[in-house]
């Protein structure tokens, strides 16, 4: 069955982001949220960004009107989803009210409708059991903005049929992204199990090692390849989206994260980052300012401990057959912006000495930081 009809439950960053691909590419959207407000705020971004396009000359004002007329919004969910081929959903990450959107929405669908959640770390398989059909449900998950970020997250859940996730697949293509197939529905899927566990670590650097910010950035940025520092990263991403995720890794899978307090105090001080004018670091203003950061500060941080710690996460996920090296790659440039591969950096630090890292970490801090088989195997 070809998709033709999209529907894309919730207006928010990302529902009206996905909305806007889906209708740049040719598809018919149906845009629903529960208040109409939500639905008319959501087409005004949209505006905005297609007329952004336009006086960049990307689009013209034709295309851009086009594309306008394939969104539709919609209330009433029923109505919302009587033409769909495909319901993408982008409700808030809490799994008690994605349950109850799939019970609504599994009275309402058809039986041939695929089921994708943009969930960046909710488990697919214990939401694909609200509805009747599991093995038509799947996890889709875009990057913030969608209308920038290339990557997108394939998940099949346990029960997923194969031709659902090639369908999936070929839809991500269509929408011009680029799409990862993360084989298994683990914890924090491909980028989420690299990044938000970075975050930890970089706190327990600080702390284990006496270093300032700047400096354990400025490592991650010049040594590591990072498009910023790391706590810069967590400053634009959010301390909300952060401390969700981590809750969500640990109670799932505590091998995975190592939660250090700091990023919990940020968030019930509702310093969430950029956002909200102060997270790890302060912001003066609305416009987005970068923390300065140089080689010089590089040199006073050795990174390999943060090398140790992303690395041993992508090795699981190779052990654990969710993924191998060369998606893990993709994911993470495309993901995180890395501009020199994972294990290239690796390679350079030398796979014995992250191991070792890996060993001494463990005898001080325990099994969390205990070296995964496929980093003992590759030394």
């Amino acid at each position: 069955m070809a998709i033709k009809n999209i529907t894309v439950l919730g207006s928010g960053i990302m529902g009206h982001g996905i909305a806007q691909v889906s209708a740049m590419s040719g598809y018919n959207v149906v845009l629903r949220d529960i208040e109409q407000q939500f639905l008319d705020k959501a087409l005004e971004k949209i505006k905005w960004s297609l007329e952004k396009l336009v006086s960049k000359e990307k689009i013209t004002k034709a295309q851009s009107d086009e594309i306008l007329s394939r969104i539709k919004t919609q209330v009433d969910l029923k109505e919302a989803v009587k033409s769909a081929d495909l319901v993408i959903e982008a409700v808030p990450e809490i799994m008690d009210l994605k349950k109850k959107v799939y019970s609504e929405l599994d009275a309402v669908a058809g039986k041939n409708v695929i089921f994708a959640s943009n969930t960046s770390t909710l488990p697919i398989t214990e939401i694909a059991n609200i509805v009747s059909n599991p093995e038509r449900f799947i996890g889709i998950h875009f990057f913030n903005p969608p209308q920038l970020m290339k990557l997108v997250e394939v998940i099949p859940g346990q029960k997923t049929a194969q031709e659902i996730l090639s369908q999936t697949v070929e839809f991500v293509k269509s929408v011009k992204k680029e799409p990862v197939i993360c084989k298994k529905d683990v914890p924090g899927f491909i980028v989420n199990r690299l990044f938000i566990p970075l975050v930890h670590e970089a706190c327990w650097l600080k702390q284990r090692e006496n270093l300032k910010m700047e400096e354990i950035d400025s490592a991650v940025k010049f040594k590591m390849g990072f498009p910023m520092g790391i706590f810069e990263l967590a400053d634009f991403t959010g301390m909300d989206v952060i401390h969700k995720a981590t809750i969500e890794l640990e109670l799932r899978d505590k091998k995975v994260i190592l939660p250090h307090p700091e990023v919990e105090r940020l968030f019930n001080e509702k310093k969430l980052g950029q956002k909200s004018g102060e997270g790890f670091y302060k912001y003066s203003d609305e416009k987005y300012e970068r923390v300065q950061l140089d080689e010089n500060l590089a040199r006073r941080c050795n990174p390999i401990q943060m090398v140790a710690n992303i690395l041993n996460n992508a090795a699981w996920l190779v052990t654990n057959k969710a993924s191998d090296i060369a998606e893990i790659e993709k994911a993470a440039q495309l993901g995180l912006g890395l501009k020199k591969p994972l294990f290239e950096t690796a390679k350079e630090i030398g796979i014995k000495n992250i191991v070792s890292e890996l060993n001494d970490l463990a005898k001080k801090y325990g099994k969390f930081y205990e070296p995964d088989p496929l980093l003992v195997s590759m030394q």
